[in-house]
């Protein structure tokens, strides 16, 4: 009963608080960039820097002395393992995300390199072999990925806070919002690696070509959603024997375009990783004092 009393006269931030303002602030760019019409790629690109944003907004608050005495003195309670639950669960997933995107990346530079080697008749059958086993692969895991979240989620079920003071209810659900957004910019990105290989037909390299012609970053804004199948339409028709000069250019520039946008998200994802080991530290650290 005495710490009960002790915890209701801790002056925790409320959302009016500028540390909390801030993290709404910061969960408003992201809710507003997932509505924008940018291609996926670099939505979700923009997504991890806004992510590793947010997460300095919520160090912020979580370095608050009230906040610290706050989570220390109600470490018992399920709310608080659900933060600490929620934050080992996210550096798993951005640590397993950051690998497949990493095996990826290089593959895709091994293709271009085979690519910018050709000469002649020379065969780049094998390049492009593995890669569309590598893009198989990336399918595979994302797919684990999405079901390991799916089962995070189902499991980490919300605490209700009916007894708690509104100030302390106001921190956790903030910290909740947090959460959340985390797991769906990971969810997208999931979402979109694991995309299906497709293989090329006719009316497919059509509007790949036509809208080349017109640059990627068209190609892009008009089919925000097909950056690898475009690239997967690209590699297979230029695996044919007829593969002319026109279709190798337009393949050079595809995946120029997906390296550029993979290096982002690779970069994204290591950064974020080393902020979620920051995280983490920093709750453990203030929970154990």
């Amino acid at each position: 009963m005495a710490n009960r009393c002790h915890v209701r006269s801790i002056s925790l931030p409320s959302r009016s608080h500028p540390a909390t303002l801030k993290i709404q602030e910061e969960l408003n760019k992201l809710r507003t960039l997932e509505a924008s019409s940018t291609s996926a790629l670099v939505k979700i690109s923009n997504g991890l820097s806004g992510l590793e944003e947010l997460y300095n907004c919520m160090d912020e608050l979580l370095s608050l002395p009230s906040t610290q005495q706050a989570l220390s003195l109600h470490q018992h309670e399920k709310w608080v393992n659900e933060l600490l639950d929620g934050s080992v669960s996210l550096l798993d997933i951005c640590g397993a995300t950051r690998d497949v995107i990493s095996q990826f990346k290089e593959n895709v530079g091994d293709l271009q390199s085979a690519l910018r080697r050709r000469k002649g008749g020379l065969c780049i059958e094998s390049s492009i072999n593995n890669y569309i086993c590598s893009r198989k692969k990336m399918n595979k895991d994302a797919k684990k990925l999405l079901a390991a979240i799916k089962k995070m989620v189902n499991k980490g079920g919300a605490s209700p806070l009916l007894d708690k003071d509104h100030q302390l209810s106001s921190m956790i659900s903030v910290l909740r919002e947090v959460n959340i957004m985390s797991i769906s910019i990971f969810q997208s990105l999931l979402l979109l690696l694991s995309t299906p290989v497709l293989k090329s037909r006719p009316s497919r390299w059509s509007l790949v070509s036509k809208f080349m012609h017109k640059g990627v970053v068209a190609c892009q804004e008009k089919h925000q959603n097909m950056e690898l199948e475009n690239v997967d339409i690209t590699i297979s028709a230029i695996s044919s024997e007829e593969a002319d000069l026109e279709k190798m250019q337009i393949a050079h520039q595809v995946l120029k375009a997906l390296e550029i946008s993979i290096e982002d998200l690779d970069n994204g994802l290591e950064s974020m990783f080393r902020r979620f080991i920051k995280t983490r530290a920093s709750l453990l650290n203030t929970i154990s004092h």
